[in-house]
């Protein structure tokens, strides 16, 4: 399925609105959406800059229904921020490139099997699993061992 931009319903769109994230096709685009655009998170500013206010919107705005059973909890992902093994990666200008394509592409799926060819993004997904499995793991060795 096609997508079309959410501006002007015309044109494929090539780029995404970091406020509300709809996608959009051109600048002009861009210019006519942003008087009129409704930011799906905001900051707190709480002391740390990667506080994130979850009430404007839910997991439940972004999946379908059958994505829910990969769901990871919001306490988790937050460690993901906090991983300097992650934002040393991320401090390679080709695995952000890898990233903005995935994030910019129409068909996901698609964009993760290309991405998966190549050893760095490997790496970056690997390590992001070991730090929201990393409490899974501890809880399941406590359950075996508290008998």
């Amino acid at each position: 399925m096609m997508q079309l931009c959410k501006v002007c319903s015309e044109h494929t769109p090539k780029y995404r609105c970091p406020a509300c994230r709809i996608r959009y096709c051109s600048l002009s685009c861009y210019k006519r959406h942003k008087g009129g655009c409704h930011p799906v998170q905001q900051f707190i500013p709480n002391g740390t800059k990667d506080a994130v206010r979850t009430d404007t919107w839910s997991v439940a705005d972004v999946l379908h229904e059958e994505d829910f059973a990969d769901v990871v909890p919001l306490e988790k992902l937050q460690l993901l921020g906090q991983s300097k093994e992650l934002k040393d990666l991320l401090c390679n200008p080709h695995l952000r490139e890898l990233l903005r394509t995935i994030d910019s592409a129409d068909s996901k799926g698609e964009a993760m099997k290309a991405a998966m060819q190549e050893p760095l993004f490997v790496e970056f997904s690997d390590r992001c699993l070991k730090v929201v499995e990393k409490d899974a793991q501890a809880r399941e060795f406590s359950e075996v061992t508290d008998w």
